[in-house]
């Protein structure tokens, strides 16, 4: 079955509170009778019969149907997740800074229902005070750090408004659950550095703590989600703790806030973003080695860079509009497609077919459907008084409570 990851048609619900929908949803819930899926068929096996059907399909046909694409028993179909800022969060006093150093939002865009719906709220011990702007640099946004790996939505790095790590440990959001939790603590918690992930795991590497030190600055650490599935969730094993990694040569990947990009078994990031000169070095996650990056891969690395399942690797030109895919044989970068929206690409990721990107300052999300030709591109409009922190692209969430349209 085809991943849905984001439709064309979009629309945000926030005409209703999230109390009397629910209300109103349970008491359709409360009328509603069963009826077969497929006349004829039982129901174990009609499910496996409209498994194979796109669920947008399915949607506007009966309620029924609607139900089953909602129930754990369906595959779950992709969707956008996005770690947003309330647009307030902008202002520029330190009291009102102050007011809004937790106003860190996490929304899911059903691609069905062409609806957005807040994802439940992390735990209230969490101590999650993150701050996007300080009165100090009104000229940047402090940067929130977060990777998708093994369909979970993970948090890793932020600041504080004393200016201080904000997450001693990682924030872990499985959609399926519809919980949150806390991976294992950070050896040396940052303010930033350089995160991504690979064959199920989660890596940070350099940055800078609650100041600059040249051990954080070479560090490389690893947090292996599968080890963890293996022994059965047991957090006290070996799968529930960071493992130190062969460290990064010098310091130079610490300045800044760093993607780094899971690619046939290898990590590739470059040390600063934009048009601006810059390095570049590979992760080998098998050999636990550093290389560099080769002179091609580097060249076309002007803005967000995503890989499409670790296999295909696509870079935007912030400047230009262009999207392009990485040719590994010829080390070069073949152009795709060119357009206005675009321009100013601050973030990327890819599943599923399509690539979702934050433009427009934050303010809207751009799907490009890669798998069509020419390439289809269309706009998601965030929810009413956010701004986009980054996207994700993760199974969709489970519609506990009838939380969801049915």
């Amino acid at each position: 079955m085809d991943n849905a990851v984001a439709g064309p048609s979009t629309t945000t619900d926030t005409s209703t509170s999230p109390t009397a929908k629910r209300q109103k949803l349970t008491d359709h819930h409360a009328h509603y009778q069963p009826q077969p899926l497929l006349p004829g068929l039982p129901d174990h096996i009609a499910q496996v019969c409209l498994s194979l059907v796109h669920p947008s399909s399915l949607y506007s046909v009966c309620r029924s149907w609607r139900h089953l694409i909602y129930s754990p028993s369906f595959p779950p179909y992709l969707s956008l997740y996005a770690v947003c800022s309330s647009s307030s969060s902008s202002a520029t006093s330190t009291q009102t800074a102050q007011k809004h150093s937790n106003a860190v939002d996490f929304f899911t865009f059903d691609p069905i229902s062409s609806n957005w719906h807040a994802l439940p709220a992390p735990p209230p011990h969490s101590t999650l005070r993150i701050l996007l702007h300080h009165p100090s640099f009104l000229s940047r946004k402090l940067p929130i750090q977060s990777v998708s790996v093994s369909g979970n939505l993970v948090l890793l790095a932020a600041t504080t408004y004393d200016l201080l790590p904000a997450l001693s440990h990682p924030l872990m959001f499985n959609p399926l659950s519809r919980t949150w939790v806390f991976g294992p603590p950070l050896a040396s918690p940052r303010r930033w550095c350089a995160a991504g992930a690979v064959c199920g795991a989660v890596y940070v590497a350099s940055g800078m703590g609650s100041q600059f030190s040249d051990h954080t600055a070479r560090a490389v650490e690893k947090w292996d989600l599968h080890l963890q599935k293996e022994n059965e969730g047991d957090r006290r094993n070996m799968g529930w703790l960071w493992e130190r990694k062969s460290g990064l040569r010098d310091t130079r990947f610490s300045r800044e806030a760093i993607d780094a990009v899971g690619w046939k078994r290898k990590l590739c990031m470059v040390n600063v973003r934009g048009g601006a000169a810059k390095e570049g070095a590979v992760y080998d996650v098998e050999k636990d080695a550093w290389e560099e990056m080769s002179e091609g891969m580097l060249a076309g690395w002007r803005g967000p860079v995503a890989s499409m399942d670790e296999d295909v690797m696509y870079a935007l030109d912030e400047v230009k509009g262009a999207l392009r895919k990485y040719d590994a044989e010829r080390d070069s970068w073949e152009q795709i497609m060119e357009s206005e929206r675009l321009r100013g690409a601050q973030q990327m990721t890819a599943a599923g077919g399509r690539l979702c990107v934050v433009c427009g300052g934050g303010f809207e999300i751009v799907v490009v459907d890669v798998m069509e030709s020419p390439p289809r591109l269309w706009a998601v409009d965030l929810p009413v008084g956010f701004e986009a922190v980054a996207v994700h692209i993760l199974p969709r969430m489970s519609p506990l409570d009838f939380g969801f349209p049915l």
